[in-house]
């Protein structure tokens, strides 16, 4: 009997060994190896993560986000070893405005950005519409939007504790930062306005008043930041060193994203009503209407290669990514990703 006991025990634990063995060969087998420049789309409907080789305009890997709902928009950390996604649970496809009230599953996802390994979840209270790594990286600023008032929570990157707390305004959109990382723009959907941070201070220098329902500050390296103001249909552009609206252009259609164009300094709008991407340039002191190029249904975030030379627009209603010859105002390839794509982000 002790020696049918002995061979019994020695066959279970053979049989644990082997399977503790697949297991961990299955583990080994899903770790990703995303060593290629590549373009991280977030795809708002199908929930997930999609990763895009830039040499070849091909999506290679899918990245779940461990059953977080509606994903909105995502940023790379500033060495690019992590990228944030914004887990929603509303679909902000058709608007941003009217978002701030309600409750369901909200979290911040932070994702190793070469094994796709998740390494952090933060759970929140309020809805977040985005999360920013400072330009330094030792910080995670996520927004907390609320129809009454509006946080800015910002996080070490260190060990994910809760520095401190920033109020703003009403419906918190977007938490940007200017190109040189001086200031940091909360977008009050709901007020109208944009809070200035100090990022060192943490202080609020200045609230400005833009248009109706904008939804994020973009920076821009002419010294800029453009808001898309989506019920105005217009964009107020800020002067990061004034704290002042320079201009506001009208623009006819209902904008998805704006960004500013290097190659031919030009300011770039997603037309999410038609379906493409419109451009402007300087005409007699104003910001004017020279072109457009057709993506495809509800147009929307924009992001720019390191050179300039070549841009990719998410397209929601169309489920694609439209790969854009800036030199030629062009489209030079058409990419099929999962169901409503918002957020782009490309690790060169």
């Amino acid at each position: 009997m002790k020696s049918l006991t002995s061979f019994s025990a020695a066959v279970l634990s053979g049989c644990c060994l082997f399977f503790s063995s697949c297991k961990e060969e299955e583990h080994d087998m899903n770790t990703l190896n995303i060593n290629y420049p590549a373009a991280f789309v977030v795809n708002g409907m199908s929930n997930n993560v999609q990763v895009i080789e830039l040499s070849t305009n091909t999506v290679k890997e899918t990245i779940d986000l461990n059953g977080g709902t509606f994903p909105h928009h995502i940023y790379l950390s500033p060495d690019k070893t992590k990228f944030a996604v914004a887990i929603t649970s509303t679909d902000l496809s058709g608007g941003h405005g009217g978002h701030g009230g309600g409750s369901g599953d909200y979290r911040v996802i932070i994702i190793n950005s070469t094994t796709g390994a998740h390494e952090k979840e933060i759970t929140l209270s309020k809805l977040p519409h985005n999360a920013i790594f400072s330009p330094d990286g030792t910080e995670l600023w996520v927004c907390q939007s609320d129809s009454v008032q509006s946080q800015v929570l910002i996080y070490n990157t260190s060990d994910w504790s809760l520095k401190t707390t920033v109020n703003v305004g009403k419906g918190l959109s977007e938490i940007t930062f200017a190109a040189d990382g001086s200031r940091a723009f909360a977008t009050n959907t709901d007020d109208g306005t944009v809070s200035v941070i100090d990022p060192s201070s943490k202080v609020i220098h200045a609230t400005i008043t833009v248009g109706m329902n904008p939804v994020g500050a973009w920076p821009a390296s002419n010294g800029k930041m453009y808001v898309d103001n989506e019920m105005d249909e217009t964009v107020s552009e800020i002067d990061v060193a004034a704290l002042t609206v320079t201009e506001t252009f009208t623009l006819g259609f209902k904008p998805g994203y704006v960004a500013y164009s290097e190659h031919h300094t030009e300011v770039w709008v997603t037309d999410a009503d038609n379906g493409k991407l419109v451009y402007y340039a300087k005409s007699a002191g104003a910001w004017t209407e020279t072109g457009s190029i057709t993506t495809g249904a509800d147009a929307h975030a924009i992001t720019f290669s390191a050179d300039s030379e070549t841009a990719y627009i998410t397209n929601q209603g169309a489920n694609t990514v439209s790969v854009i010859d800036v030199v030629n105002h062009a489209v030079t390839a058409t990419i099929n990703v999962g169901e409503k794509p918002n957020g782009i982000t490309l690790k060169e």
